[in-house]
């Protein structure tokens, strides 16, 4: 089957990715670049790393921008995976929701709408389990958004390994923190992965935080050989 992945730069959806391309053909991925940073639907912090991404892949990327606008958005979601359609010939989307009902419901419906399948393979997956998994594989992952208490700044541009996973557990037990940052608390952003060809390595970056809220901004990156 052939499958087009939605991607936003974050351990969710590459690692969604990966397990789709164990047993199917994905030609192509799909990214929405938002003007809105608070999108319901989108994620925004260094969502151009998509391109570099999508280069060290090796598959062309269908990108398409949209104002951000609660519903509206989705709109140019549903443009962009015609676009996919109609120029790689798919026949599924991929996706790397695990639990927001908003999100799924919402691209299920545009895959109805155009004849699509839609495979959410992380689907109700344990959080921890993810974690574990996104770093047993090598999917080399930072911390690029904190959106909660008692998230601190020290937290950005770790990366997601067993010390990372230790702490999230125990913020899961005090705090009620999802571990995975399902709930919008953390934003992530792929460095590497096993079938990557080439790794992500990060040339300048900032950082932008006040009351347990804060970015690790990418300003420049670049592709080099692993």
């Amino acid at each position: 089957m052939k499958l087009a992945a939605l991607i936003s730069g974050g351990k969710d959806s590459i690692y969604a990715l990966f397990k789709a391309m164990k047993e199917h053909d994905v030609v192509c991925l799909i990214t929405v670049f938002s003007k809105n940073p608070e999108s319901y639907m989108f994620h925004t912090p260094n969502i151009w790393i998509t391109e570099l991404q999508a280069e060290a892949i090796g598959l062309p990327l269908v990108k398409k921008t949209t104002e951000g606008k609660k519903e509206t958005e989705l709109e140019d979601l549903k443009h962009a995976i015609s676009e996919a359609k109609k120029k790689y010939g798919i026949e599924s989307i991929v996706t790397g929701a695990i639990r927001s009902n908003y999100q799924a419901s919402r691209i299920e419906k545009i895959c109805k709408d155009l004849d699509l399948q839609c495979i959410n393979p992380l689907w109700h997956i344990d959080e921890i389990e993810l974690l574990n998994e996104v770093k047993d594989l090598r999917i080399i992952t930072i911390i690029t958004g904190i959106f909660a208490f008692p998230l601190e700044k020290e937290m950005l541009g770790k990366p997601v390994n067993e010390e990372f996973i230790k702490k999230m557990i125990d913020l899961r037990e005090k705090y009620q923190i999802n571990p995975a940052g399902e709930g919008g608390e953390i934003e992530t952003t792929v460095l590497d992965a096993p079938f990557f060809k080439k790794k992500i390595e990060l040339i300048d970056t900032s950082i932008e935080y006040k009351n347990y809220s804060g970015i690790f901004k990418i300003n420049k990156a670049r592709l080099v050989k692993k």
